[in-house]
């Protein structure tokens, strides 16, 4: 299997996290796939935001949940982008696309556009809450998806085979080789985050790890050449 670069939030070290200029930007920097967070609206919608409300990455204040789409579509997101939607994105670019999800109700609300736009091999859906992994893999058969931990241990492949996961993302800082190895019997695959430097990225490589999420698109161009 080839090593697999994520491109965080697009390419937020470059760009405005979770814009269509930072996906725009990591799909032309030839990144594998892009990760991405969604939140629900007021009103439902599939908003691409990691925090649970606006103040750190747009000019407003609040929780996204208490804000409709349209007053969400008023604020800055950096750059002069507008915060998109989960359809936008699918639209905007061609990459496989990793779909973090915080909660049931984004789960079932992602399940439907997944079935509506047919995505089951284009996205995976990753998710530090293992309820939320089992209730897209019950909506949704047949879909990926992937656990993220950042403070854990070995529990973490138990946790991942419990819900389903085919996968785990793990923070490359708690990582051990005794996690690695736990994760390779369980046949999971491992991805580690945040990769930014080429001493992480020598660190990923050596743990024979499949892929790194970055902030960088160098990442993918040195990545192939680390060992």
């Amino acid at each position: 299997m080839n090593f697999l670069t994520i491109g965080h939030r697009g390419v937020m070290g470059l760009e405005p996290e979770n814009t269509l200029r930072s996906f725009v930007a990591a799909e032309h920097a030839g990144l594998d796939v892009i990760e991405l967070d969604l939140h629900l609206s007021q009103d439902g919608a599939l908003v691409v935001m990691h925090d649970a409300d606006v103040d750190r990455t747009t000019d407003g204040t609040g929780p996204i949940a208490e804000r409709t789409l349209d007053e969400l579509r008023t604020l800055d997101a950096g750059r002069g982008e507008r915060v998109p939607v989960f359809e936008e994105v699918l639209d905007a670019v061609g990459s496989p696309l990793q779909a973090e999800i915080k909660d049931l109700a984004a789960a079932r609300a992602l399940a439907e556009v997944m079935h509506r736009r047919g995505l089951v091999e284009r996205v995976e859906v990753s998710s530090f809450h293992d309820e939320a992994i089992a209730e897209i893999a019950r909506l949704v058969p047949g879909v990926r998806t992937a656990l993220i931990a950042s403070r854990f241990g070995p529990e973490v492949v138990e946790r991942a085979t419990e819900a389903g996961a085919e996968t785990i993302c793990l923070n490359i800082r708690r990582l051990t080789l005794e996690v690695v190895e736990a994760a390779r019997k369980a046949d999971l695959k491992i991805i580690g985050w945040v990769v930014n430097t080429q001493d992480q990225l020598r660190l990923v490589r050596a743990l024979g790890l499949d892929g790194a999420t970055t902030d960088y698109p160098e990442i993918k161009r040195t990545g192939r050449f680390t060992a």
